[in-house]
């Protein structure tokens, strides 16, 4: 945007003297940046279908500026409850959440928003609730949550889904469930392991990725797994984007785990509750993602506290000291994200059917509540893409 200026006003900067031309780079400066905070993007929505009136993947055009949100366009798909966008923005590949339990791919146009089913393959357990997409595409990760499996299955050149499917069965029970219940699924930022959270055994277990192993694509790393307080029930994970850092959330005791991460091994640094002074009841943590400068951590409780925790990092060592905590206004929320600018925040609340929008303040980390909504039916994934 500034070359293009420059090259429109080329003849006009010539005839400026020195302080004049200072001020005139200045303006040029500070246009860009309005330029830039009034960036567009794409904003997908993921839905549960049945029962309901929801019917899949549903596309919203976001204004960073003001945090509008406009309808663009739908795909039609059972339960999407979980997606990931490939690296290059072309392609969707979401999880089907219910008896039919399968893994979708769909051809994304990141200039449109529109979305178009290609093909679907088995997941290889019940019950899928979250699916993640390795760095070059090779592969897609889908944890069942109701078979306590991860399931690796192939991508083609074409983006469409392979069927050599590989379904590796967790083992093992806690204090507080009888067998393995696999609820996420997160690729290392150097592409080379896998790191699943297991509600039923209380393990973060690790799996060491090489895609030219086909169709045996994941095996035990060196550190196999690591193993959580008791009762804990992790339930998602992130990694903070120096890629030292991995933070897990549970959601039977509702705390945060931060742990040192360096070539698929992890020693935790600490455990900070979420949940209020006193309370005795389930908070029932949900989802946990840390912002883009890498400043701040964001983890939510849904069903009986409904908030939203907010938790500086330390960036040498990672340890995590409360700022504050946000009600979510919304009941059963699943997931929330923080878009591309670092001024919005959206929360999803499956119960009372909306997305809750939020203004960030990328300086003290803090939440505000706007007052803005979009009404949807069964809301439990938003993801923000950006738009060609």
């Amino acid at each position: 945007m500034i070359f293009i200026l420059l090259l429109f006003h080329y003849k006009l900067i010539q005839k400026m003297e020195l302080r004049k031309i200072t001020i005139f780079f200045v303006l040029i400066l500070l246009s860009s940046s309005v330029f830039a905070q009034n960036e567009k993007y794409h904003l997908l929505v993921g839905t549960y279908t049945s029962p309901g009136k929801s019917e899949g993947i549903y596309v919203y055009e976001f204004d960073s500026q003001n945090g509008a949100i406009t309808y663009k366009s739908k795909v039609v798909l059972e339960s999407p409850a979980y997606f990931a966008v490939s690296p290059d923005r072309k392609f969707v590949y979401s999880v089907t959440e219910s008896k039919e339990s399968k893994i979708s791919a769909l051809a994304f146009n990141p200039k449109t928003g529109d979305l178009q089913l290609l093909n679907s393959q088995p997941s290889g357990g019940n019950g899928p609730t979250y699916i993640s997409v390795d760095a070059n595409r090779n592969y897609v990760f889908a944890a069942n949550y109701g078979g306590g499996s991860i399931t690796a299955l192939p991508i083609k050149s074409n983006g469409t889904l392979g069927s050599d499917i590989q379904d590796i069965k967790h083992e093992g029970s806690s204090i507080a469930r009888k067998k393995p219940f696999v609820h996420s699924a997160v690729v290392s930022p150097d592409n080379n392991y896998v790191l699943t959270a297991d509600l039923g055994t209380d393990k973060i277990n690790i799996y060491r990725f090489n895609s030219k192993s086909r169709p045996m694509a994941l095996s035990a790393a060196s550190q196999p797994f690591i193993t959580l307080d008791p009762g804990a029930g992790p339930r998602h994970s992130t990694f903070h984007p120096n890629k030292k850092f991995f933070y897990v959330v549970t959601e039977i005791n509702s705390k945060v785990y931060a742990f040192n991460y360096k070539k698929g091994h992890l020693s935790q640094i600490q455990s900070v509750s979420m949940l209020p002074d006193g309370f005795a009841g389930p908070g029932h943590g949900a989802d946990i993602h840390v912002s883009d400068d890498g400043k701040f951590l964001y983890a939510s409780t849904r069903s009986t506290v409904n908030e939203i925790a907010i938790y500086s990092i330390d960036q040498k060592t990672g340890m995590l000291s409360i700022v504050g905590k946000q009600p979510s206004f919304g009941k059963s929320s699943r997931t929330f994200d923080i878009d591309p600018s670092g001024n919005w925040l959206l929360s999803t609340s499956q119960v009372t059917n909306e997305i809750i929008v939020f203004k960030r303040d990328p300086a003290s980390g803090k939440l505000t509540p706007t007052g803005q909504k979009l009404q949807i039916d069964k809301p439990s994934l938003v993801k923000f893409v950006k738009m060609d």
